[in-house]
């Protein structure tokens, strides 16, 4: 697939200056100009985020309100319940919220929704359900914001309810008691792109003050709070930045059994974004998707070590049957893609049978990330098809689907991901429609970006530059790996590995030798022979293999030198 190489300008006199004044090496400094962070205050809470990094709690919307009500809850022992979500970070957010609550002496239950039965946020049975067993005071977190008629429920029931989300609301706000979310129009919160855990940390950090405690009993839980914040997949800048840099050392040495021993299984040896993004999210995302979310909270709730075990064997095997079912999904796609052709189209659209609901929207973004086109997959139940869509940037999915509403029964979401519902008798219609729009939209001529740091040659790295990249971690959404451009490289070998699916390369200037890694890229041993001259993107890294340490490229793309 062709890929448009976007390579930064380097602001030389501005790289230079950062260089000699925080004594930092040409090519982190580069980076940071590039990323806009030029200010010395940025610059250091960038590279060295501290406590005193988070912002004032109190400048949120509604928290003066939400903390006043639930100290008045502590105090007078009321029986109050969480009102959560089923993916990492709803069940982090109930975590933080509830432990932290009990340590203060206020015995709170919380709910979750089952996202096979119930799917997202409240609804009215489980508010009538809490109402019955007494229940006066609801917080929900990580979401909330736009249930307008359940909470109008919820108050005619009696239960009072304060609200704290990150999504965005619509133009009117529910009757709660208090709204915290930092997305309101009327916030004047500096940041507005915390996950629904960070506005719980925001929430614990007011109420402890409110209190008068140390803080410790608030930063204690920024462990827990980092594992939401990454799953989520939020921008890791500004205070989600402090908090996942300052979090992500409390994770190495973590006292929660359950997020030890999910560390533990997950096999990574090193403790960073990735490993929380590919090793503990989604065994804790696995239980929601086949419908056991309380199993990862009683995992991170749970204070008896032979429990503790015995859940993380059950997130496992959740996640193995998770695997196993994205497999069959995705296998069953690719073979209706091929058979009709639909590779050719500007979109993706497919139905099948027996596909499970909780698993199809990972499906649907590996389909969007090998065609690069508009995805949506479609579960087959009785007359009706019921699924999810992914998108590319350029393409605004949830604005096409509002063009295509005649065709769909229900649909929700934003741009690039939506959740869908289509009768069956529409779905040919539906299909077509939305490939009409695409068309109009001149979705064809929207290529993959990658955004290159900069383009230097294997003289200017060194074993201690590659090791100060680390100083940008950790690397997440708005604050991606940093790439580099390497041209005119000679490939002195070549080979695939794994039964053709990584590309093995040397690559050497008139001196220099450099080992390259192209994961998934296998299939281009074909294109390049020894001798050949190539440019290459990739990630600097450290490979360490037999104790022997070398820097290599890890290839995101490769062409022919012109």
């Amino acid at each position: 697939m062709t890929k448009k190489w976007q390579i930064y300008q380097v602001e030389n006199e501005k790289v230079e200056e950062l260089e000699k004044k925080h004594n930092i090496n040409k090519l982190l400094a580069t980076i940071l100009v590039n990323r806009g962070i030029i200010e010395e205050k940025q610059i250091e809470k960038f590279l060295k985020p501290k406590r005193s990094d988070f912002y004032n709690p109190y400048e949120m919307p509604d928290m003066e309100v939400a903390v006043k009500r639930i100290v008045k809850a502590i105090e007078n022992k009321e029986k109050t319940i969480i009102y959560g979500d089923y993916d990492v970070d709803g069940i982090t957010s109930v975590t933080v919220l509830k432990s932290f609550l009990e340590e203060r002496g206020l015995e709170v239950a919380e709910y979750i929704p089952n996202r096979l039965e119930e799917g997202y946020g409240l609804n009215k049975t489980a508010v009538e359900g809490i109402a019955k067993q007494g229940y006066t005071l609801m917080i929900t977190v990580d979401c909330g914001i736009s249930a307008i008629e359940e909470i109008k429920y919820a108050n005619e029931l009696g239960i009072e309810t304060i609200i704290t989300d990150h999504h965005e609301p619509g133009n009117e706000l529910p009757e709660a008691i208090a709204v915290v979310d930092a997305k309101r129009k009327d916030n004047k919160y500096p940041f507005r792109n915390l996950a629904g855990v960070g506005v719980v940390f925001k929430l614990i950090q007011a109420i402890a003050i409110e209190l008068k405690l140390d803080e410790k009993e608030y930063l204690k839980y920024l462990d827990i709070v980092c594992i939401g914040t990454i799953s989520d997949i939020v921008p890791l800048v500004d205070e989600n930045r402090v908090i996942v840099k300052l979090g992500l050392k409390l994770v190495e040495q973590t006292r929660n059994l359950g997020l030890k021993a999910i560390l533990q299984a997950s096999g990574y040896n090193k403790i960073d974004s990735s490993t929380i993004s590919f090793g503990v999210a989604p065994r804790i995302n696995a239980c929601g998707r086949m419908g056991h979310q309380e199993e990862a909270l009683k995992l991170f709730l749970s204070k008896e070590i032979n429990e503790v075990n015995e859940l993380t064997q059950k997130l496992n095997e959740y996640n193995r049957i998770r695997q196993e079912t994205e497999r069959n999904i995705y296998a069953d796609a690719i073979m209706q893609i091929e058979r009709d052709g639909l590779a050719n189209n500007d979109t993706i659209v497919v139905m099948g049978k027996n596909w499970h609901h909780g698993v199809i929207g990972i499906v649907s973004s590996k389909i969007t990330e090998i065609y690069f086109k508009p995805s949506i997959l479609l579960c087959e139940e009785d007359d009706h098809g019921k699924g999810s869509g992914r998108s590319i940037p350029g393409f605004d999915l949830y604005e096409a689907l509002t063009e295509c509403n005649d065709t769909i029964e229900k649909f929700g979401g934003h741009s690039m991901a939506v959740g869908i519902n289509v009768k069956k008798v529409k779905f040919e219609e539906f299909k077509q429609k939305l490939e009409q729009i695409a068309r109009e939209k001149h979705i064809e001529e929207i290529v993959p970006i990658l955004k290159i740091d900069a383009q230097i040659s294997l003289d200017e790295i060194n074993k201690d530059m590659v090791d100060s990249l680390k100083e940008l971690e950790p690397f997440g959404e708005d604050n991606k790996t940093p790439l580099f451009a390497f041209k005119n490289l000679k490939i002195d070998s070549i080979r695939a590995l794994s039964e053709g699916k990584h590309l093995k390369l040397t690559l050497k200037d008139n001196k220099n030798i450099v080992n390259a890694i192209g994961f998934n890229l296998g299939e281009l041993s074909n294109d390049y022979r020894i001798g050949d001259k190539v440019d290459v993107v990739g990630n600097l890294e450290i490979n360490s293999f037999n104790g022997v340490e070398n820097i290599q490229i890890n290839i995101k793309d490769i062409m022919k030198s012109l």
